[in-house]
């Protein structure tokens, strides 16, 4: 099928839905178990999640004051389904973290974000490939103000067994959920996959697996009206994978609407925003124009860590494509949390409280 014909099916869907829907839709990590779905009211919402590193090829009270505190979440008209439109390229950057134990918890997010001076809105979490879907812990980062942010991780399958429809059943059961709560959603699927550090790195799979498993995914969302997903491709930028193309891993720009980059500012690593992300910028720029999302970042402690702070929002701003970033603040493999050095947690501070950073996802402008 061609793309304008994917386009125009899926605007079709969108248009359809509020047609065929005659109840009213629900309003309401790097792995955690999900033991089963929370599809319904009323069920218990699953185990707080263990999160688990993804800090590129080396190395996881209310809000901070009452003006940044979110306002109620207004309920869609009955069967209307929810456009994400609005969010793919808003006039403000996404201030995005992910935080331990969110959503199963979301105990972190209050001394978080009093500890920065302002609420994320956008809250990354990291969920395995079986179990189901959080819907209780999409509700509550929802509710809490942010958008979710799921980094789906097929652990137990390979991309093979996905794109040849394996998993077909727990995947329609995730996007029926995910279209039945009816709020946006951000989605990865198998991120850094040009890496070798995970199963379904470029060691395990061909980016042909890769491409085949993204676009056979994206499709059963679509056939179950999942309309309200921001998909988010989320290789590593290139710097431990210089020989690795990103072109043959790209599914399409039918399929996605956010060019995502992994990239941690390390001791040994590029010490330059430029140098940490513009080759991966330039690379993708040569066969796609989405926006792009640091879909992770954070700085490994030492000397250089201020200096990383000031390199990154620089680089933000320099950037009117990006759209913001995700500051992977939980200790795996090196305490990656901002406030954890009080010069760093200034430095944060002082940059995140430029009014360009963060938004009430539900009215962005």
């Amino acid at each position: 099928m061609t793309a304008h014909l994917r386009r125009a099916g899926r605007l079709r869907r969108r248009l359809a839905l509020p047609l065929l829907t005659g109840g009213l839709l629900l309003t309401a990590a790097c792995g955690p178990e999900d033991p089963g779905f929370a599809m319904q009211e009323g069920l218990a919402a699953p185990a707080p999640a263990t999160a688990s590193a993804s800090p590129g090829a080396g190395p996881s009270a209310g809000a901070a004051s009452a003006a940044n505190a979110p306002a109620k979440p207004k309920a869609l008209p009955t069967g209307v389904p929810y456009d994400v439109t609005p969010l793919l390229k808003p006039s403000h950057k996404y201030l995005g973290a992910a935080l331990p134990d969110v959503p199963g918890t979301m105990e972190a997010l209050a001394p978080y974000s009093t500890a920065i001076g302002k609420q994320p809105n956008v809250l990354e979490y990291y969920a395995h490939w079986k179990g189901g879907f959080d819907t209780a812990g999409v509700r509550r980062i929802y509710e809490a103000g942010a958008l979710p942010y799921m980094a789906w991780e097929p652990y137990d399958h390979s991309l093979a067994s996905i794109a040849a429809g394996d998993t077909d059943d727990y995947v329609r059961g995730v996007a029926k959920a995910v279209a039945k709560l009816n709020l946006p959603i951000a989605v990865s699927i198998a991120h850094e996959m040009n890496g070798d550090w995970y199963p379904w790195g470029r060691q395990a799979s061909s980016p042909a697996e890769f491409v085949a498993a993204w676009r056979h995914v994206h499709d059963l969302f679509d056939q179950a009206g999942a309309t309200n997903v921001i998909w988010v491709w989320s290789p590593n930028i290139t710097d431990p994978a210089p020989n690795t193309r990103l072109a043959p891993y790209y599914p399409g720009d039918t399929y996605v609407d956010w060019a995502g980059m992994t990239g941690y500012f390390t001791k040994t690593g590029p010490k330059t925003f430029e140098t940490l992300y513009g080759p991966t910028m330039a690379e993708i720029r040569t066969f796609s124009k989405k926006p792009f999302f640091i879909s992770e970042t954070a700085s490994e402690q030492g000397k250089r860590q201020r200096a990383d702070i000031d390199q990154l929002f620089s680089g933000l701003e320099a950037h009117e494509d990006i759209v913001g970033f995700v500051w992977f603040n939980i200790v795996k493999r090196a305490d990656w949390r901002v406030e954890a050095v009080p010069d760093t947690l200034a430095a944060f501070k002082q940059r995140v409280s430029d009014p360009r950073y963060g938004f009430d996802i539900r009215n962005p402008r």
